[in-house]
């Protein structure tokens, strides 16, 4: 997930040192755009991770696309994402992605073809 800039989204690394100031209740999976090993850099004064990461942002493709906890067709949807909905994604493994419409979520795995093409 290299390349992004400032210019590319309106998400920008936060100036300042960032910490938290006490305990945070951990949302269910899917929830929001955080995983152990990363989120989105615009939870990041709110939650930790080991990475915070800029979107790419995305276009869901024709036929939509299907959120998962796990990246497996075994993994059950648990929302779905209309034609030409926003998709900001955080990372790729294989022949999925993950992301999310926006910092708030849901958060979950969609085959990357069900992603328009970039630039489309």
């Amino acid at each position: 997930m290299s390349g992004a800039t400032r210019e590319e989204t309106e998400y920008a690394v936060p100036a300042g040192v960032l910490g938290l100031k006490g305990p945070v209740e951990r949302p269910a999976p899917g929830a929001l755009p955080l995983r152990g090993d990363l989120a989105h850099i615009a939870l990041a004064s709110t939650h930790l991770a080991a990475h915070y990461v800029i979107p790419q942002v995305r276009v869901v493709g024709e036929a939509g696309a299907g959120l998962r906890i796990a990246p497996r067709d075994d993994s059950e949807v648990f929302a779905q994402l209309a034609h030409g909905t926003r998709f900001e994604l955080l990372d790729v493994a294989g022949g999925w992605v993950w992301g999310c419409p926006g910092p708030r979520g849901p958060a979950g795995w969609c085959r990357a073809g069900e992603l328009a093409p970039e630039g489309a």
